[in-house]
């Protein structure tokens, strides 16, 4: 928003190949900040053009509120996965969200599409998970990722290290199913380019 060069705000890890820009408080602020910006939509992504190159894969982590960050967000990205707890609020969530993603997507003319909807902090003893879960599955088939993450301890307790799960737990059934999703988005990622370049 203050018009500095992305390449400025970039932090490294000690995670090999990882690299951050993390958020704010100020970012509360932005979508006041962004509101009379002419192509205020484009800002994120005019701010990661000149990045791009450097990395394989971005990762853009948001709420899933559709706030002026949220659509800069959807305007910037490729591929949207979108993670869902099944319960029946969130679930009831996931429609709206899906709706208006689709409006974004046509008004704005942006290319992101949903790559696939994860199961995320799945409670194996909620009752109405795997019901919920199977409606899903149903209704969106394909779109669905094969993996569950599944909730622990392992994941609670990780980012009070601040490590990731493969640093705190790299043979937890977290760590495997984190594995199993990266798997997945990439090859799912492939699988769209191979598409685009034969259409």
């Amino acid at each position: 928003m203050q018009e500095l060069p992305a390449q400025h705000a970039i932090r490294a890890t000690n995670v090999p190949h990882l690299d951050l820009i993390t958020g704010s408080v100020e970012l509360a602020n932005a979508d006041l900040a962004l509101a009379d910006v002419p192509g205020r939509e484009l800002t994120l992504k005019l701010a990661l053009q000149r990045i791009r190159q450097q990395y394989d894969v971005i990762i853009l982590d948001c709420s899933p509120t559709l706030s002026l960050l949220g659509v800069n967000a959807l305007v910037a990205a490729d591929a949207l996965i979108v993670p869902v707890t099944p319960q029946p609020l969130a679930v009831e969530a996931l429609v709206g969200l899906l709706a208006s993603v689709e409006t974004v997507r046509l008004r704005l003319n942006t290319r992101g599409r949903l790559l696939g909807i994860l199961f995320s902090i799945v409670d194996p003893a909620a009752r109405k998970g795997p019901v919920l879960m199977k409606q899903l599955r149903e209704q969106h088939g394909a779109d669905v990722f094969r993996t569950e993450i599944v909730a622990s301890r392992a994941l609670e307790e990780a980012p009070m290290t601040a490590k990731t799960i493969f640093q705190y737990a790299p043979r937890s059934k977290a760590a495997e199913a984190f594995r199993r999703l990266a798997t997945e988005v990439l090859d799912r990622i492939r699988t769209r380019r191979v598409l685009s370049t034969q259409a």
